[in-house]
């Protein structure tokens, strides 16, 4: 403290915020990431300069999905691994075709922490964490491959594991099963079900065994659909719309039976094993057994539900199909709607409107319709402390200034026709936005918006100011753009990536890099 104190007489400020302000702006040498704050910042103004370009310098096209972690591109089924950091992207490394046991169901890049002493070299480098169809969790080396550890998860009962997430990023992982279902002979006979997800947790690097536990209908009830956990949240979902959020923290500490380690030799309800190997695996040690107390509840039409904002606000839908595009925003609180707090684009068109929190962790609100970005935030309501309303940032429009929607033509002869019909506000003829993403290392908000013209759809990728909302860079996509089919993009720094689905299990890749050149080209 002290130290902080003299850095802050020696450099003649006496305010934290602006000390803090001109740390991000790297006036001081000695602070660490000062360098790699410079070299984005360079980065960035280096990209956004109209001689600067994006050059399609690879593409690839697969019949299983293609995926993209952090500068690598995976395909057929994780066994094969392209780098797109060089200048050309080439095979990190290529794996023998894998049998159907042995498929991956799931997978999460795994980066090592910053500041922690791990027991192991291999921990400091990336590595990928995969799920197989047979219940086996790997952690793979991101550059060879290499199998670094495996765990068996399931034990004498049928748990069938499916999905990776993360509780906390890099950090807490959750492992989730399939929805148990009985078999029809089963439940003709009267035979009920009443455990419907197994979750098992982990902490990452070291790679350790926190619990396993089941959601069970005796317990949260009959019509739980689905659950999820994100930052120390269980989130049950409810058929009728109903979300309610239990302190998963809470849970592991109060319903804990026993803990164990990876490799523990383990005498567990008559069963004699050592905990994830096989065929055994991990024993369900954390049992509830009466209904954890209730953090929130919310109604939402389809269970979208979401947190964010400062002061803490939730985003959902009135439960009713009616409503279906109107968003609500709400004080996690008292359940205060905001002023201006409905948010209705009122957009005719067949694919919805949609909303959430602005990744950039600033409390603002995204909402994206098919012809208009509004970006909101929270503020409080003048002379009303207590009360907030939400405001317009700013907007981004969608270029339609060649389209003409006339309700009434006349032709040449001079008849008049009435149209019967209006276009859709997503009508594939007219400019509509599409993807909408931000890039955390750069601040830039990045929108893809697509314009298709009978079989040749043209889609442009658009980089602007986050916090202003200007257009600074246009990047054109040589590929032509079906709206039909099924497209992610990926902005990575200098880097920009397409993945398409097409029909019949059709994948394609393109790869799109930064050039820079100030001769005058069609590069």
């Amino acid at each position: 403290a002290g130290g902080g104190r003299a850095a802050l007489r020696a450099c003649g400020v006496h305010n934290v915020c602006r000390l803090l302000t001109r740390r991000a702006h790297g006036f001081y040498a000695r602070d660490a990431g000062v360098a790699h704050r410079k070299n984005l910042g360079l980065l960035r103004k280096i990209m956004c300069q109209e001689s600067t370009k994006f050059k399609n310098v690879w593409t690839t096209h697969s019949a299983s999905p293609i995926a993209y972690e952090r500068g690598r591109i995976y395909m057929d089924n994780y066994q094969c691994c392209i780098t797109s950091i060089a200048q050309q992207p080439r095979i990190l490394y290529q794996k023998s075709k894998c049998a159907k046991s042995e498929k991956i169901e799931d997978a999460l890049l795994l980066e090592c922490p910053l500041g922690e002493m791990l027991p192991s070299p291999s921990d400091y480098k990336a590595s990928l964490i995969v799920l197989t169809v047979q219940n086996w969790l790997l952690r793979l080396s991101a550059d060879s491959g290499e199998v670094l550890e495996k765990v068996y998860l399931a034990g004498s009962c049928c748990k069938f594991f499916r999905y990776l997430s993360w509780d906390t990023p890099q950090e807490v992982m959750i492992v989730k099963s399939a929805q148990n279902k009985l078999p029809a002979a089963a439940r003709q006979a009267g035979i009920q079900q009443t455990v419907l997800f197994y979750l098992a947790v982990f902490q990452v690097l070291p790679l350790s065994f926190i619990g396993m536990l089941e959601i069970n209908k005796k317990i949260f009830g009959n019509s739980v659909t689905d659950v999820a956990v994100s930052n120390g949240i269980l989130i049950v979902m409810y058929s009728m719309g109903l979300v309610r959020l239990y302190n998963f923290k809470a849970i592991l500490e109060q319903f804990m039976e026993q803990p164990f380690d990876l490799g523990q030799e383990f005498n567990w309800n008559g069963q004699v094993g050592v905990v994830g190997k096989y065929p055994f695996g991990l024993p369900c040690n954390i049992k509830i057994t009466d209904t954890p107390p209730l953090l929130f509840e919310a109604s939402s039409l389809e269970n979208a539900f979401q947190i964010g904002g400062y002061p803490w606000h939730y985003i959902i839908t009135p439960n009713k199909k009616k409503h279906k595009g109107v968003f609500h925003i709400c004080s996690l609180k008292d359940n205060a709607l905001a002023k201006n707090g409905i948010q209705d684009m009122k957009c005719c068109s067949l694919e919805p409107d949609w909303i959430y929190f602005h990744p950039d962790m600033s409390g603002r609100i995204i909402h994206v319709g098919p012809n208009l970005i509004k970006v909101l935030k929270l503020k409080e309501v003048k002379n009303h402390a207590d009360q907030m309303e939400i405001a317009e940032d700013f907007t981004i429009v969608a270029n339609r200034e060649n389209c003409v929607n006339n309700s009434v033509t006349v032709t040449a002869s001079g008849r008049v026709v009435k149209k019967r019909f209006a276009l859709l506000d997503d009508d594939p003829e007219q400019e509509t936005f599409k993807i909408v993403d931000y890039e955390d290392e750069l601040d830039l908000l990045s929108t893809v918006a697509v314009t298709q013209i009978g079989a040749d759809g043209r889609a442009h990728l658009d980089f602007h100011c986050n916090e202003h909302g200007i257009l600074l860079k246009s990047i054109p996509l040589k590929e032509s753009w079906d709206v039909t089919y099924s497209h992610e993009v990926y902005f990575d720094k200098d880097l920009v990536l397409h993945i398409e689905q097409k029909p019949n299990r059709r994948f394609s890749c393109y790869v799109y890099q930064m050039v820079c050149d100030t001769a005058k080209d069609d590069d």
